[in-house]
């Protein structure tokens, strides 16, 4: 058996209200001049605005320019916001996006080169040398986990294709977990977040790396999300079902440290292809895949189904995801979401260059790729 690392170092502050304790947290780290990074949409809703009234005596500023999926030219944008405000932390405030492009705004701000130079798979890849400047993340939906992960994906913007900057060195260095920050959230955000928290616990589980904690953790969130996401698309002022989902987003990021499978790979093509909202792409993906994986590990698929009291080993459990699905709205194939056929061959292309697929339970090849997206349109 071959020595393996394990790491579980973020520090969490979670439950309702958990957003008011931010301001006292960074003047005890003695710091003052935040820059709160944040996407568009959410800057113009009160949300933004009841947090900042949170923060009464320090110095705030905000970057607003996330928009869609994270790319390159946004991150070094609020690196060129955190410079000009003089800021000495950063405020990560959104979903997955803004998140995402919160991680790296300090290393884009202190470092030399593009943003994208920092990419594990970059030809000439640039370490991270110098102490980044403090960042504390606060999510405001419950699908990415992006608070407790040590990635960011980021986007180039010419291609589209999804690039990685991997570094426990951008990792939060608190998170606020408060989930009366997804109070708000309509519905089908609310169903297609909580279908990407489950799909990480469920692929990270499946994973074949050696990882035990994860284990435990992925399969636990997988439990807890289950019994949660449909009451918080019905009930959106649900508390109890809000907090379950932030906490199974969560528990499925820290989990995907073990990696995850196919249906990511699946569901990065078509967010680059057909900018797809990525937790939908992996709920129209998820049956289709998963299905083709039972025979890879059955025994896994029979733990899930217990998880979730589906019943009927790996088939059942499939079968499970589909009332689910169909619970809380998300319908339809590829094609009934705007996925042509003619751009198949793009997406079999993008997956296969995915490393996700290369911790999926059975081998994927491009012909698999392509099978699995015409079984899916």
């Amino acid at each position: 058996m071959s020595l393996a690392n394990f790491s579980f170092p973020t520090a969490i502050r979670f439950g309702p209200g958990a957003r008011k304790d931010v301001a006292e947290h960074l003047r005890g780290q003695g710091l003052s001049r935040p820059l709160i990074v944040t996407d568009k949409a959410l800057a113009a809703l009160p949300v933004l605005a009841e947090f900042r009234s949170h923060l009464q005596g320090l110095d705030v500023a905000v970057y607003a320019g996330v928009a869609g999926n994270p790319t390159a030219r946004q991150a070094m944008d609020g690196a060129a916001a955190f410079r000009e405000h003089g800021a000495d932390c950063v405020i990560g405030f959104g979903g997955g996006a803004a998140l995402d492009v919160a991680k790296v705004v300090g290393l884009a701000a202190t470092h030399e080169g593009d943003i994208l130079e920092y990419a594990w798979d970059h030809p000439q890849v640039r370490s991270i040398e110098m102490e980044l400047p403090y960042f504390v993340a606060l999510p405001t939906t419950a699908g990415t986990g992006s608070e407790v992960g040590r990635s960011a994906v980021i986007s180039e913007d010419d291609t589209h294709l999804k690039r990685v900057v991997f570094s426990a060195k951008i990792l939060a260095r608190q998170v606020f977990a408060d989930p009366e920050l997804t109070l708000a959230l309509p519905p089908h955000i609310t169903a297609a977040t909580g279908m990407d928290a489950l799909t990480h616990n469920i692929e990270s589980y499946l994973s074949p790396a050696y990882h035990p904690l994860c284990d435990g953790i992925a399969l636990e969130g997988t439990r807890i999300a289950a019994r949660s996401l449909a009451t918080a698309v019905r009930e959106p002022g649900n508390i109890a079902a809000r907090s379950d989902m932030m906490m199974a987003s969560m528990m499925g990021a820290i989990a995907f440290q073990k990696d995850l499978g196919a249906v990511h790979a699946c569901a990065h093509a078509l967010g680059a292809v057909c900018d797809l909202h990525h937790g939908l792409a992996n709920a129209l993906m998820i049956e289709t895949v998963l299905a083709w994986n039972i025979e890879a590990a059955p025994d896994k698929f029979e733990e899930l189904a217990h998880v979730c009291r589906a019943g009927g080993g790996g088939p059942g459990f499939v079968r499970w995801l589909g009332h689910l699905k169909q619970k809380i709205g998300i319908t339809g194939t590829l094609a009934s979401h705007g996925v042509r056929k003619d751009q198949v061959p793009r997406l079999v292309e993008i997956a296969s260059r995915d490393i996700c697929h290369q911790t999926n339970p059975r081998p994927c090849t491009p012909a698999d790729f392509e099978r699995l997206f015409q079984a899916a349109m």
